[in-house]
This record gives C-alpha cells, sequence and structure tokens, in this order.
C-alpha cells in the first residue's frame, strides 16, 4: 500500500512461507515496479536480516514499526493505521473474506479486483460532478 491507501503490488503466499522470506520477494518486486520509492515501512514480522537486505541490496529504508510490549488494548501505530483500514475495505468483498480461490493468480487478481473498488470511489468523490442528463421533449 502506500501512503494513501491504494495497493501498489500483491503476493499470495501458503502460510508456510515466512514473513522475511515472503517479504524479500515481495520488496524486490515493489523494487522493480515503483523504482522512485525509497521508504518501505512494516511490521514487527519484518525485522533481522531482512532490514539490512532492504538497505543494501534494493537500496529501500525499511523501518518496522512495532506494537510496544507494555501496551494493552488498541493503540494506533504510526503508519501501520494506513494499511490496517486498507485491509478493512478490501475485506468487504466476499471472495477475499474466504479461501475460495484454487490458484495463486487468481486469488492476486481478486486482490487487484478488490483494491479497485475504493480506488475508484475515490477518483469518482474527487472529481466534478457527473454530467446531467438533457430531458428531450416528445415531439
Amino acid at each position: 500500500m502506500d501512503t494513501l491507501g491504494l495497493l501498489l503490488t500483491v503476493m499470495v503466499t501458503a502460510a508456510s512461507v515466512k514473513d522475511n522470506d515472503a517479504g524479500r520477494d515481495l520488496l524486490e518486486q515493489l523494487r522493480a515496479e515503483h523504482r522512485h520509492i525509497a521508504l518501505v515501512w512494516a511490521d514487527g514480522g519484518y525485522t533481522g536480516w531482512l532490514v539490512a537486505f532492504a538497505t543494501t541490496v534494493l537500496a529501500l529504508a525499511l523501518t518496522v514499526v512495532k506494537r510496544n510490549d507494555d501496551a494493552k488494548g488498541f493503540v494506533v501505530l504510526p503508519r501501520r493505521w494506513v494499511v490496517e483500514r486498507s485491509f478493512s475495505h478490501l475485506i468487504r468483498a466476499r471472495r477475499l473474506a474466504r479461501d475460495y480461490e484454487t490458484s495463486i493468480d487468481s486469488a492476486e487478481a481478486m486482490a487487484w479486483w478488490a483494491a479497485s473498488i475504493p480506488a475508484t470511489r475515490r477518483l469518482a468523490r474527487s472529481g466534478q460532478p457527473a454530467p446531467r442528463r438533457v430531458k428531450r421533449s416528445a415531439a
């Protein structure tokens, strides 16, 4: 996701794939598709060697946003709320609420489709009002 909550890249993996391994592949894909990105925020599952890999190999600043161990209940974390908000928009699509997809390609396609819904709504709200239809009289 970018800071506006728009989807930049999608990668669906098996549950057995470790976060850092999938994160490496995802960051490589992100770097290939979006050369202008310099800073990436990630959650606590992406610590360790992945931070050094992003810096040295991909020239990306990977900042891990961790939850404080003393915090109890819900805590808004800097920049992570953007992703959490975007996930809440995506989960509105029923196809993403359950594991209906049998292939990785179709699961990724459904994520792109679900992400297009809030993006097109945002575009529709930001533009000029739709032109009014001219009523034609019956003659």
